[in-house]
């Protein structure tokens, strides 16, 4: 796992190993990040159930000008910081180790990204996406996007929350699913 461009372009990122975690693949993040190159400089952004946190410094890395790092995981959260500090970006995160839903209720500003990679087989993204749009952290251009495996389910109910589907891309058994903040 690296940082595929930017001003951390190359760094090579700590991975957790184990059951528990399942890292976007350096494929699918590159993919990502093409999508929405013109969209990340300047922002906020927001991964939530981060890992490793390689989405939110590869924002950073592009240009974000502050990445909000969020994972219950102990163990994840301290491999967070030190990728972090070997990024140099100690100054433009900041980092939960908290439930999503914690910190999705202490959170006071709008949100420009937001990368959604919970558990799969759980309604993490869904339950995220209602208190998102409860607390109105996002503005009507911000951005959604999630990684799952459950496409079918998940898009049934989004289709009840106030949020554009404007793009799914598909890897491997991984979707991406892009939002728009307002209907």
């Amino acid at each position: 796992m690296r940082i595929i461009s930017g001003k951390a372009r190359g760094t090579k990122l700590y991975t957790l190993d184990g059951e528990n975690t399942r890292p976007t693949l350096d494929r699918v993040k590159e993919s990502l990040f093409n999508i929405i190159q013109n969209d990340v400089r300047d922002t906020v952004f927001l991964d939530l159930f981060s890992g490793s946190g390689a989405i939110g410094l590869e924002a950073l890395s592009r240009g974000a000008k502050k990445a909000i790092f969020c994972d219950k995981s102990k163990e994840a959260c301290e491999f967070i910081k030190k990728n972090i500090k070997k990024t140099h970006f100690e100054n433009d995160s900041v980092v939960y180790n908290e439930d999503f839903k914690i910190v999705l209720n202490k959170l006071k500003e709008k949100v420009d990204i937001i990368f959604l990679d919970p558990p799969y087989k759980t309604n993490f993204a869904i339950d995220a996406i209602k208190i998102i749009l409860e607390n109105n952290l996002i503005k009507e251009e911000s951005m959604i996007i999630i990684e799952t495996d459950i496409k079918d389910e998940l898009m049934e109910q989004l289709e009840n929350l106030n949020c554009n589907i404007y793009d799914i891309r598909k890897y491997g058994r991984a979707y991406i699913i892009f939002l728009k903040g307002g209907k």
